[in-house]
């Protein structure tokens, strides 16, 4: 009989508090040091918001979506509305046996509200607040419940056996993909060349986005194990290589390291492990960690010029393209070693897993894709997706939120 373990119940509690500071205020400080300094408070406030709205539509019904029983290997059903009952029966976690439902619950919210927060770096600086709050419901609805349903609530690609350990697909690929559909929409900035105007508070933010990763990738092992302890390793190794390889390219490229490209490189490594941070062991880690920072890196400095597109701060090109390597890595790497639960990939003597990744790659990048061009469609029409354009040179800060991020005299 599986009882309440109080160690795995603390771990996860902390787990969960990790990811929500990677949200408020790690990806908020992240960003917000990245842009214009006239739209520095708009941009944290994307992020704070976007915690806020998915944080009460879990509850209300996301959760069930999601991990409610399948409903034809596409979504959840809902059994919970307002999450009735599920907190007073006092139930340990179908997915987690020795933690509380409640706490496996909202344990998962972090990971829906991050994924929102995400996409919001690409669209900085020129998106309506308004259009902001109506996307992130429906976007969060729509996209991310099925696609989280498909790979961790018992859908169809779990049933075919897709590994996912923390979110390479879920919330890398995901949000990548939604990001570039709305960057498409939405059309480039009216100056997209401007540099960061307080790196400060990115070295912060990218500090307490490495530090929560840790509540990411360790506690999807939703215990306090050794599984855990593998994960964390791997997690910090592939960050590390990551911002080695990014520095190196920055050399390489241009002869100079930047800070910029030391946090965009830890990023991508980060981003990268977390699909195969329950899996795969040291060594896999360091190769996901170069290969991740050098393809992000050529993402970033030639993709994203050669086809014109203002992806503001790299959603597509760091979270989205190190998801996809992660992901596809997890079918080369992942071994039974690591976690006993899985049949391992290429090295591990089973190369189907290659396929399968791929596979679940292709189909949520597509999905995601399409979805938010809809999406986004239907907003753009209704309400309409960017601001005004004398409110876009001037400044969303005080334009939509009549304040100012700084009093300089």
């Amino acid at each position: 009989m599986v009882v309440l373990d109080s160690g795995d119940t603390a771990w996860m509690l902390i787990s969960t508090a990790l990811v929500i500071l990677m949200t408020i205020p790690g990806v908020a400080l992240f960003y917000g040091g990245l842009i214009r300094r006239e739209n520095v408070l708009n941009t944290i406030f994307l992020s704070f918001v976007s915690f806020a709205i998915v944080s009460i539509i879990w509850f209300v019904y996301g959760y069930d979506l999601t991990f409610g029983s399948d409903m034809w290997g596409f979504m959840g059903s809902i059994a919970n509305p307002l999450f009735g009952g599920v907190i007073e029966s006092n139930t340990l976690s179908t997915y987690a046996p020795t933690i509380p439902t409640g706490l496996y619950a909202i344990f998962q919210m972090t990971f829906a509200a991050i994924t929102v927060a995400l996409i919001s770096g690409a669209v900085v600086e020129r998106m309506k607040f308004s259009a902001w709050l109506a996307f992130i419901p429906i976007w969060a609805t729509l996209v991310y419940m099925p696609v989280a349903h498909w790979m961790w609530g018992g859908g169809w690609l779990a049933q075919m056996g897709a590994l996912d350990f923390a979110g390479g697909t879920v919330v890398h690929v995901n949000c990548g993909m939604a990001a570039l559909a709305l960057v498409m929409l939405l059309g480039a900035r009216k100056n997209s060349n401007l540099l960061p105007h307080h790196l400060g508070y990115s070295i912060i933010g990218t500090g307490l986005l490495w530090f929560g990763w840790f509540g990411f990738n360790a506690g999807s092992a939703l215990g306090a194990t050794n599984l855990a302890v593998s994960a964390m390793i791997v997690t910090n190794i592939s960050a590390c290589v990551g911002m080695m390889t990014w520095i190196l390219m920055d050399k390489l490229q241009t002869g100079k390291p930047t800070i910029l490209g030391a946090l965009s490189g830890a990023i991508a490594g980060l981003a990268a492990i977390t699909p195969a941070a329950g899996y795969v062991n040291v060594t896999a880690a360091i190769i996901i960690g170069f290969v991740a920072a050098i393809c992000a890196y050529f993402a970033v400095s030639h993709l994203k010029p050669r086809f014109g597109y203002d992806d503001s701060l790299d959603v597509f090109g760091i979270h989205g393209v190190c998801g996809i390597v992660g992901t596809i890595a997890v079918g080369f790497f992942a071994t039974p070693l690591i976690n006993s639960a899985i049949k391992g990939g290429l090295i591990a003597g089973n190369p189907a897993q290659i396929g399968i990744q791929l596979l679940a790659v292709l189909v949520i990048g597509a999905y995601a894709f399409v979805m938010t061009l809809i999406i986004g469609k239907v907003i753009d029409k209704t309400i309409g997706l960017r601001v005004e354009t004398q409110d876009e040179v001037q400044g969303l800060d005080i334009n939509l939120h009549e304040e100012s991020g700084y009093r300089l005299s």
